[in-house]
């Protein structure tokens, strides 16, 4: 992402040792203001290192940490005008709802006058105004978290951090919160940053989603784009797609290019740095293969099906094409029939969407 001049967030250079473990290496990073933008990865990738870089409870190797041009690395974590929501809730048991929602204003030395008005309209936007009274200990999961993301926003903060906030809750529960939390970040349009090693959750809720691998970013983009065209064999597979195969560039015209696939020839529309004899891989996701019958006219790959089950509304194929096992998914109204174990078939890849991975 380019540097914005409209960020929020800015982070240059920052880096994170213990000792001769770098946990985060000279990492640069915009936020847009107003957006939601999603640290993803495994655990270990140092998602949860910068989070609390920012929070200001780690302590920074060398870089900067500029909210609104400011640089806050140095800053005590209590003055960085920051609201965090973590996956444990991490609420005062021994306070009502309404006390925990306004602790955060109490100590900022707000009036009683304010705090009562800011605390009613934060629970109005959780929908929890009629259990101010109750203790944490009365409330539901989804509730606590309701209450914990109240009192994160009712001190307006600049910046919004979320640890896993949904990763306690059972999944039903969790969808339905999804949308809660989407919609109230784009109300208030607070600047937020997530970190989740859930790829759904990161697609349903993300203006932008970067996926860390080992302390560095592999890709950064918008969720459409980071699903449909994986730049690396690492996030292809982080994101779960099956089919990643060696290829070798056969031709190639600058951005067009044909492949030796199984040998057999397949064809992308983007292969741009790509030169004819190297050796590559490439990525296509069972949606964008088609299976058809041997006879078809149309270009395309033979193959036989090894076994296929039913799943939802798709059959899903796994045919084999000169020892490579290549996962397609086809409607269930197909012709099941026509399509049995050890029947020969034809794939039909999407030029557009067999992607070349970056090595």
């Amino acid at each position: 992402m380019k540097h914005l001049q409209s960020s929020t967030l800015q982070l240059r250079n920052l880096t994170k040792r213990y000792s001769s473990f770098v946990a985060l290496r000279d990492l640069d990073l915009d936020v847009p203001s107003g957006s939601l933008l999603t640290l993803l990865g495994p655990s270990g990738c140092g998602k949860t290192t910068v989070l609390r870089m920012i929070a200001g409870f780690l302590n920074v190797t060398s870089g900067e940490i500029l909210v609104d041009g400011k640089d806050i690395s140095r800053v005590e974590p209590n003055f960085r005008d920051i609201g965090m929501v973590f996956q444990n809730y991490a609420l005062f048991p021994h306070m009502t709802v309404e006390s925990n929602v306004a602790f955060g204003l109490k100590m900022r030395g707000v009036s009683k006058q304010e705090q009562a008005t800011r605390v009613r309209e934060a629970l109005e936007m959780v929908q929890l105004t009629h259990l101010a009274d109750r203790y944490p200990s009365q409330l539901s999961g989804g509730q606590q978290q309701r209450v914990a993301l109240a009192r994160a926003v009712v001190i307006k903060p600049k910046l919004l951090l979320l640890d896993e906030p949904l990763g306690a809750l059972d999944r039903h529960l969790r969808e339905g919160l999804q949308s809660e939390l989407r919609e109230l970040q784009q109300k208030l349009g607070i600047t937020s940053i997530l970190v989740t090693h859930d790829q759904e959750e990161a697609l349903y809720l993300s203006d932008y989603i970067a996926v860390m691998n080992q302390g560095r970013i592999e890709q950064l983009d918008s969720p459409i784009a980071l699903y449909d065209r994986p730049k690396s064999e690492f996030v292809a597979r982080f994101l779960g797609v099956p089919n990643i195969f060696d290829a070798k560039i056969v031709t190639s015209n600058g951005r067009e290019a044909t492949l030796s696939l199984g040998g057999q020839l397949i064809f992308v529309s983007d292969a741009e740095g790509q030169s004819a004899g190297a050796d590559c891989k490439v990525s296509i996701r069972p949606s964008h293969i088609e299976v058809v019958g041997a006879d078809d006219p149309r270009e395309g790959i033979s193959g036989t099906v090894k076994n296929m089950h039913e799943l939802g509304e798709r059959v899903v194929y796994r045919t084999e094409v000169n020892g490579l096992l290549i996962e397609a998914n086809a409607p269930r109204n197909n012709n099941r029939d026509r399509y049995a174990v050890g029947k020969s078939v034809k794939l039909i890849l999407d030029p557009a969407q067999t992607i070349v991975l970056r090595a």
